[in-house]
């Protein structure tokens, strides 16, 4: 596969506005883990190569568990996240399914258990955002592989 183009040369402003909401995101409060995991869950869902790796290579790079990443898409069976992820993790299914009968009020009622309603708004905004991501990614065809992760942890003995 060969990308079609890339928006940083056709159309630089497409990626600032979109590092803008990332500058925001990374500084809401919201955990650092917390939304790289939903970011890889919604790629999964959406099927952006470029975007899997990114996410799995950051979660790594921070010191995430691989048992964690893999068993990712089978979340709901795993005895391996929290509440509050699962929570997060259902609200970003029912965002990113957002045509499969919109967010169900459980869903919501679950997530809002959770989270507060800023932390619920920023949580919205990063689903939104991955997804937009994913579609920009996958339409120009970003290659995937070639990302390196900005920051690394040394990763836990037996991770």
């Amino acid at each position: 596969m060969e990308a079609r183009f890339s928006y940083d040369k056709a159309a630089p402003g497409v990626y600032k506005a979109m590092i803008g909401v990332e500058q925001y995101l990374e500084n809401c409060g919201l955990e650092e883990s917390l939304l790289h995991l939903i970011r890889l869950r919604a790629s999964q869902i959406n099927g952006c190569a470029y975007c899997l790796d990114m996410h799995w290579k950051d979660l790594r790079a921070i010191g995430e568990q691989e048992q964690r990443l893999y068993s990712l898409d089978a979340w709901r069976e795993c005895p391996y996240y929290t509440e509050r992820e699962r929570a997060a993790l259902a609200w970003t299914e029912a965002v990113t399914l957002i045509t499969d009968g919109h967010v169900p009020d459980t869903v919501y009622e679950e997530a809002h258990a959770h989270f507060s309603e800023k932390e619920l708004a920023d949580l919205t905004l990063a689903v939104t955002a991955i997804n937009a991501w994913n579609r920009l990614s996958i339409a120009s065809r970003t290659f995937p592989g070639t990302y390196r992760p900005a920051k690394t942890y040394p990763l836990e003995k037996g991770a």
